[in-house]
């Protein structure tokens, strides 16, 4: 699965290294840094964006998801040592991925 992954303000760089198979960008790299989630949710699906990689946990209870077309992975933390030991489920969840989930 060769997907367009943005990573979110907070989410760990060297994760983009374990996604070698993806297309990863930053929210920073693309200047949109200080957005709000609600726009940049919207920039990155009509930028044509399959994943959303976030450490933000209230993002579920802020959005409507539902209704969107780029998936959203929320990682448990920002932690670079604990998303390692946490690989095999993080891999699984972005290569995993649906719209809206």
């Amino acid at each position: 699965m060769n997907a367009r992954v943005l990573f979110d303000q907070g989410t760990p760089a060297p994760l983009r290294h374990s996604l070698a198979e993806h297309l990863v960008e930053t929210a920073f790299e693309r200047g949109w840094a200080n957005l709000k989630n609600g726009e940049l949710i919207s920039l990155a699906e009509e930028a044509g964006f399959a994943v959303f990689v976030t450490t933000d946990r209230n993002l579920t209870y802020q959005q409507n998801l539902a209704a969107r077309s780029l998936s959203i992975v929320v990682l448990r933390s920002t932690s670079w040592p604990r998303i390692q030991r946490a690989m095999p489920a993080v891999l699984a969840a972005i290569n995993g991925a649906t719209p809206g989930g």
